[in-house]
C-alpha cells in the first residue's frame, strides 16, 4: 500500500476515535503483524497495513511519532507492515 494512503488511513482512524488525540495510540512496525499484536497483548483496537518498502514503513512512524503516538523506532529486520492500537 503507498505512503500517503497509510497516511491517511491512519490520520481517517485516528479522528473517528472518541478522544481525537494522537497520545493515546501507539504505533510501530514489523514485518510480522500477527507475533506483533500477540507481544502487545492482543489490543482491541490493532490495525495494520503493508507498507510498498520498509522506507516508506520508517516514515511513517516517524511521522506519527512527531505527531505525539506512542512508540519507539525499531522494528527489527525488514519491518515493511505498520501498525497502531
Amino acid at each position: 500500500m503507498e505512503k500517503s494512503q497509510i497516511v491517511r488511513a491512519i490520520e481517517d482512524r485516528v479522528m473517528r476515535a472518541k478522544t481525537k488525540k494522537y497520545s493515546i495510540w501507539t504505533i510501530g512496525i514489523t514485518a510480522n503483524p500477527d507475533e506483533r499484536r500477540n507481544q502487545h497483548g492482543n489490543p482491541e483496537h490493532w490495525m495494520h497495513w503493508k507498507s510498498d518498502s520498509e522506507s516508506d514503513a520508517r516514515d511513517i512512524e516517524k511521522h506519527f511519532l512527531d505527531k505525539g503516538m506512542k512508540g519507539e523506532t525499531g522494528g527489527g529486520e525488514r519491518p515493511i507492515c505498520v501498525y497502531i492500537f
